[in-house]
């Protein structure tokens, strides 16, 4: 079992940028795709972004693409998500996710492990 805990969120002007951190504890972590996805209110969950459990690649949404960056340090069982030039589109909860999908993928439903989300704030 792998319990997922995401950390960064906040309050920030569109513009500036912030670090969203997942740590993950279980002795698999290494072997996981982990991704991000988000929530706006009223809408529905969606993909942000993915990355192997290698590193080896990753993937990401059109409207995040050269804005934020996917990463992992699998010695601290963590993955992380540099978001930049920050819009007011981006608020939303952001949620880790890991799962085992034989490709990377945007889909929820092939993530087994979730966090409880943090929140992010843009303000225009």
């Amino acid at each position: 079992q792998v319990q997922l805990v995401e950390s960064g969120g906040g309050l920030v002007q569109a513009g500036g940028s912030l670090r969203l951190s997942c740590a993950a504890s279980g002795r698999t972590f290494w072997s996981l795709v982990m991704g991000w996805f988000r929530q706006a209110p009223g809408k529905e969950r969606e993909f942000v972004a993915a990355i192997r459990s290698n590193s080896a690649r990753t993937y990401y949404t059109d409207s995040v693409k050269g804005r934020f960056t996917i990463s992992r340090d699998n010695a601290r069982n963590a993955v992380y998500l540099q978001m930049n030039s920050l819009k007011p589109e981006d608020t939303a909860v952001y949620f880790c996710a890991g799962g085992r999908p034989l490709q990377l993928s945007d889909a929820h439903d092939d993530y087994d492990y979730w966090g409880q989300g943090t929140q992010v704030t843009v303000s225009s």
